[in-house]
């Protein structure tokens, strides 16, 4: 309690105008951490991304909406520059106009730190005087990147050049800017929670029908690398969706295709495994598909159980010889 106490009483002599309320009066959460917004120009995907030693750091940093921009919010944040900050960018304001605006309105800039891209490629970032060392930011094109309570300066240097120099998807861009964050030293507290947040360019799609990417890892002794996982675990099940939705349509080649990639992706995976399985027996191919279901039923014992339960949703034949044959395996 005394070490609080006295570290209570430095910041009060210290940083006398540094506040830890919003003007409703909520606490303001103090997020410490790195992070990067960003629009791929040949998609026109927007994301953002953030790593912090703090618990459940994307819940309130990160912020995106398919086709009108991104928002990173940070330091001692106030969260309602996400939101607003979306809404002035759907109403066309640039990410330049939509920052000075809300910079405007608020009492405590010297505390924030911003990052935000809008639909064009616009970008905007803010760093306040009280955000604590090492902090720093910087832009590219199409992306800025932040970070404040760092245990180097270099670290924004470090991410910019990683995104600009990696290939693949918006996502993986992404994912090599945090990577390299945290091999520069990142937070100079440690690690703990890491989340992305990728959507599409379309401004028509919802939402909910917009998101591409939404991981987090909540806490976590190393939240970058789990968060590298989930998103490999991610890419799998949007095969697995992109399967399904082949099928759908009556493509077969095509869905069989997706659930084949899935499994490369996630061999450990057994419902990618099953399911292809079941595609396979459901357009009478029951021989390809006997080794897969072998295999799920290894990996997972109780998808034998399921299996006499799909005929009476369409989901496999109304055929006891091939329930039998399936079951055998």
């Amino acid at each position: 309690m005394k070490i609080i106490l006295i570290i209570l009483i430095i910041m009060n002599c210290f940083m006398s105008e540094l506040v830890f309320a919003d003007p409703t009066g909520k606490a303001m959460r103090p997020a410490h951490t790195y992070s990067i917004v960003a629009r791929d120009e040949k998609t026109g995907e927007l994301g953002a991304a953030v790593q912090s030693h703090w618990f459940s750091v994307g819940s309130s940093v990160i912020w995106a909406e398919p086709g009108v921009g991104a928002v990173a919010t940070q330091s001692f944040i106030d969260p309602s520059y996400g939101p607003l900050g979306l809404e002035l960018m759907r109403a066309g304001k640039s990410a330049t106009e939509a920052l000075k605006g809300l910079l405007a309105t608020d009492s405590h800039t010297n505390v924030r730190q911003v990052g935000m891209v809008d639909a064009q490629g616009h970008v905007a970032n803010h760093t306040g005087k009280h955000a604590i060392i090492e902090h720093c930011q910087k832009q590219g094109k199409g992306f800025t990147v932040q970070a404040n309570l760092m245990d180097k300066a270099t670290v924004c240097e470090a991410m910019a050049k990683a995104y600009e120099k990696s290939s693949g998807d918006l996502a993986e861009r992404i994912m090599a800017a945090l990577e390299a964050a945290q091999k520069e030293g990142g937070d100079i507290r440690g690690q703990q929670s890491s989340a992305l947040l990728v959507v599409s360019g379309d401004k028509t799609l919802p939402a909910w029908g917009g998101r591409l990417f939404d991981l987090r890892v909540e806490d976590h002794a190393s939240p970058i690398k789990e968060l590298r996982r989930l998103l490999g675990v991610a890419r799998a099940y949007q095969l697995m969706t992109e399967g399904d939705d082949f099928m759908t349509s009556g493509d077969v080649a095509s869905a069989l295709k997706s659930y084949t990639a899935a499994e490369k992706l996630a061999p450990d995976n057994h419902e990618a495994v099953f399911w292809h399985a079941v595609t396979l027996a459901s357009i009478n191919r029951v021989d390809e598909s006997l080794p897969l279901f072998k295999r799920a039923f290894k990996l997972w014992p109780k998808w034998r159980e399921l299996v006499p339960r799909l005929p009476a949703s369409e989901l496999l034949p109304d055929d006891k010889k091939i329930i039998s044959k399936i079951l055998a395996q």
